[in-house]
């Protein structure tokens, strides 16, 4: 069963809680999305670190019940 685009958000945010996100489902089939995540808790880090730490809130639903993430990650603009 896919996963709803809410839910995403919700574990996103509970595990980085300062964190702006946007979800888009690509295909209209509730199982490919995008995330554009923004956090100043990033601040400093590289990409990787920011990507890992998105996927360290999806914990093991990633590749699991959420099939597909294209994900962007960034600090916010001053």
């Amino acid at each position: 069963m896919p996963m709803a685009a809410d839910d995403i958000e919700a574990l996103i945010r509970a595990g980085i809680p300062d964190a702006t996100v946007e979800i888009t489902d690509l295909a209209g089939d509730g199982d490919h999305y995008a995330a554009r995540v923004t956090a100043e808790s990033f601040r400093g880090k590289s990409r990787l670190q920011q990507q890992r730490a998105v996927y360290a809130a999806l914990g093991e639903r990633m590749g699991g019940v959420l099939h597909a993430l294209q994900l962007t990650t960034a600090v916010p603009q001053e």
